[in-house]
């Protein structure tokens, strides 16, 4: 089943994609969430159209997002967490905590547009996020996990 995005779909596309998914899912899911429309003929040209329209207004978001990638990527992360033996951690590392400590320093990214490896971190160490600001914008942010003084 062809589909064409309204919004950002995590794992799958974003908005004004034309994507493929099984019948079931565009049926059950996408399509009564509103979150995806039928790639007809007709949707495919007034979907070609709207591109074309918003293409010079879309290079200064993606001028904006590189500018936010760079500024990212120059931060110096380093997030304190409890330590048990050796360097294993009280607890997991998450997007969440990464997008608090992005806050921390003044940029405001939300937690699903991080990913990590492996999902959750449970070790001491420097790691990197994937920071998705744009679909053609993504950058890796290094962090560090250090342990709590006490």
């Amino acid at each position: 089943m062809e589909l064409i995005l309204r919004e950002d779909v995590q794992n799958l596309g974003f908005k004004d994609d034309i994507v493929t998914v099984k019948n079931g899912y565009g049926r059950n899911f996408l399509i009564p969430q509103g979150k995806a429309v039928l790639a007809t003929n007709s949707a495919k040209k007034v979907l070609a159209e709207n591109v074309k329209q918003r293409a010079f207004k879309e290079q200064k978001v993606i001028d904006d997002a590189t500018k936010l990638g760079k500024a990212l990527t120059a931060l110096e992360i380093k997030i304190v967490s409890k330590v048990g033996s050796g360097d294993k951690l009280f607890g997991s590392i998450g997007a969440q905590d990464i997008a608090d400590a992005f806050a921390k320093n003044g940029q405001e990214i939300d937690k699903k547009f991080i990913s990590l490896p492996g999902r959750t971190i449970k070790r001491l160490g420097a790691y990197e996020a994937t920071v998705r600001l744009h679909r053609e914008v993504v950058v890796l942010v290094p962090f560090e996990i250090v342990p709590e003084k006490g």
